[in-house]
């Protein structure tokens, strides 16, 4: 794959100025590489974000720690909306607040995409990196060293000389695809049967939020489902989750459940809405306009055998591991590469080693919050208001009260902890055969076994190190 060097002989070529992107770029020049950042689309700062398809983004323990790691925490959480569970709205306009931790302390934050980017962005050029906007990756000659790049406005090429790339640019990563060119690295991804539109609840006529602020709004219908994510402008950012082809057997009504197949114009997604989210209706004025407006977004999950070309390449974030969106992780676990590999660079000499090392230590931990996002997808839309689930939430409750260090919950591990996604995801199918097995036949807890139980939690789920 050409020569390798040791650190601090070369500049860094990242590709892809997103989030991702922009946080490495902070964390690399604080290191004293020399970092230089090539980026397709327009500056934010400058034309405005592009709209329509971001949903809006959850920020966890695993962002809010690379955050600090780059000195940017609190400039982001100035902007943030705090979440402290799912509001999950009923066909019959009934409201259930399901908290996401024991408090307060646990938490989830709302943050808008386009502001958080232009954050980053700023960060990285006070940091010391070169970003280039207007800059797409064409073709990349890997042993010669060499990419070409266009600028869509003019059409007119860019040559640059490079000695290492680094892929932060996303699900349709424009280097991974010159990577599987080059080498063929096992690409291969899986679409959902479902796709996603984004519409806005503007603020009230005072200015205020018009639905409660400081949670994540699910409206579960089954095989489908609605979505609202509070912003710091009294917004919220609304996301329609369909098929692509209706089936039969609607949550609570007749006939076939509605699809991208059959839901098409503004006038059919009012009916929709005016027959599955009546309370969500009034607070959408654009709702039409929205939904003629803005194309379907895919929803899909990618895998890669290799992540790196020996020192040449190497790619991280969605274009390397690309997830569904529903367990709000793909940020956090982007942000987490990002911090993995810096720290790989550092404690390896040649940058083969350093991204052979990253890739071995990120890819089971990617796999395993893919599963988990695909997973958590059946939880939000059809199992958040249904009575087995619901008792085996407040089993779970009580088991982590009798075993704090053991016995932790799912979302705990995934969301206010930062142990490796793999073993939340071991731990968690431990967890969820116990309570689906003591809650077997029954409707509340008061025929538990719990010295059982607890024999049952002690045998099978040694103490978390992390665990609070």
């Amino acid at each position: 794959m050409g020569s390798d060097s040791t650190p601090r002989e070369r500049g860094l070529t990242l590709v892809g100025a997103g989030l991702a992107g922009s946080l490495l770029a902070i964390l690399l020049s604080q290191r004293g590489w020399k970092v230089t950042v090539y980026e397709r689309r327009g500056d934010p700062r400058i034309k405005g974000y592009e709209s329509g398809r971001s949903i809006n983004l959850a920020l966890a323990e695993r962002g809010r720690h690379a955050l600090r790691a780059a000195g940017v925490e609190d400039a982001v959480m100035a902007q943030a909306v705090m979440m402290r569970g799912r509001m999950i709205h009923g066909l019959d306009g009934s409201l259930q607040l399901q908290r996401y931790g024991r408090d307060d302390s646990e938490v989830i934050w709302s943050v808008h995409r386009a502001d958080l980017n232009i954050a980053l962005l700023r960060a990285a050029e006070r940091a010391g990196a070169t970003i280039h906007f207007h800059r797409r990756l064409h073709t990349v000659d890997f042993d010669a060293g060499s990419a070409r790049l266009i600028d869509d406005r003019d059409d007119q090429p860019h040559d640059i000389r490079f000695s290492t790339l680094i892929g932060s640019d996303g699900a349709g990563s424009a280097l991974r695809g010159e990577m599987v060119r080059k080498a063929g690295i096992g690409e291969r991804t899986e679409f959902l049967d479902h796709s996603y539109k984004e519409l806005t609840i503007p603020p009230g006529a005072d200015g205020g939020y018009r639905i409660e602020p400081n949670a994540l709004h699910i409206w579960p219908r089954g095989h489908y489902m609605c979505i609202a994510l509070p912003n710091d402008e009294r917004t919220f950012t609304v996301t329609l989750f369909l098929p692509n082809h209706g089936r039969p057997g609607g949550h609570g009504a007749p006939g076939i459940d509605p699809s991208f197949a059959s839901v098409r114009s503004g006038e059919e997604v009012r009916a929709l809405f005016a027959r599955d989210f009546p309370d969500a209706l009034p607070l959408i004025p654009d709702l039409e306009q929205d939904w003629e407006q803005h194309p379907p977004g895919l929803l899909g999950t990618l895998y890669l055998d290799r992540w790196h070309l020996g020192g040449r390449a190497v790619v991280l974030g969605d274009a390397a591991h690309a997830m569904v969106p529903f367990h709000g992780q793909g940020m956090n676990c982007a942000f987490e590469d990002c911090v993995a590999l810096a720290d790989a660079m550092d404690a390896h000499p040649m940058l083969a080693q350093a991204f052979a090392a990253f890739e071995a230590e990120r890819q089971p931990n990617a796999a395993a919050i893919q599963a988990m996002a695909l997973e958590n997808y059946i939880e939000m839309r059809d199992r958040v208001d249904d009575p087995r689930f619901l008792l085996q939430r407040d089993l779970e409750r009580a088991l982590q009260e009798r075993h704090p260090q053991r016995f932790v919950p799912h979302y705990a591990m995934v969301t206010f902890m930062r142990i490796p996604y793999a073993v939340a995801l071991e731990r968690s199918e431990i967890q969820r055969t116990i309570l689906e097995q003591a809650t077997q036949g029954h409707d509340d807890l008061s025929a538990v076994d719990w010295s059982a139980l607890d024999r049952i939690v002690h045998e099978r789920l040694p103490v978390l190190e992390d665990a609070r």
